[in-house]
């Protein structure tokens, strides 16, 4: 089997004796110190986990990784097999992650000098979150109260009513009860917002005060 001027000549692994292997692969060489230097092989290992060596690598081996050798049989150059695209979309999501960290790194530097000042922030912004918890709670009291009160009072009317002779519904009752419960769903949606909110902010500090200890070394 030929590939390209020199033959290509294959072991089991790549411990074989290489001098005689280019003696064997480039035509009119009468020893290794005597080949032309001028010339290299290539070196790389098939799906069956066989090392091949020639002049040229066949197509359906060329993304992998090869190894350059010289006449001399010294390995000279090495190229990295080809990265299929979700190693390349990882090794940009690595260069992303170590950018992003470093510009928080910067970041916390410039904005503070000492880790009480991070502390007073985040007392600062956390009090501001419980307020707004604070008041979205109550408010879900008042809105909860108010519907208990709709409920009964809707049970004076058909359907609910067990009366044969109570009136239906009116439309403004009907409304009423609609548009209360609307309101409860989007200020218990508003309340869990603001727990993670709460939540997230305070994990984001802490990792904050544990990085800027870090930077500047102290405890």
């Amino acid at each position: 089997m030929k590939h390209g001027s020199l033959g290509v000549t294959h072991l089991k692994n790549s411990g074989g004796i290489l001098c005689a292997i280019l003696v064997l692969a480039m035509s009119g060489s009468a020893a290794c110190a005597a080949a032309p230097t001028d010339r290299k092989l290539y070196k790389w290992v098939d799906s069956q986990g066989i090392t091949h060596y020639g002049d040229i690598i066949p197509p359906e081996y060329a993304a992998q990784e090869q190894y350059i050798i010289n006449s001399q049989g010294v390995e000279t150059d090495h190229v990295d097999a080809q990265k299929s695209a979700e190693q390349v979309a990882a090794d940009e999501q690595k260069k992303l992650d170590a950018a992003q960290s470093a510009a928080r790194d910067q970041n916390l530097l410039a904005t503070y000098g000492a880790v009480s000042e991070i502390e007073r922030l985040r007392d600062q912004r956390l009090a501001l979150l419980s307020d707004q918890v604070k008041v979205t709670g109550q408010f879900l009291e008042v809105l909860n109260g108010r519907l208990k009160k709709l409920r009964l009072a809707s049970m004076r009317f058909r359907p609910y009513s067990t009366d044969p002779n109570a009136p239906p519904m009116t439309d403004q009752v009907a409304e009423d009860l609609v548009r209360v419960g609307a309101d409860i769903r989007t200020q218990e949606e508003n309340l869990r917002e603001k727990r993670a909110e709460e939540a997230t902010m305070s994990r984001q500090f802490e990792s904050d005060i544990a990085r800027f200890k870090q930077l500047k070394g102290v405890r």
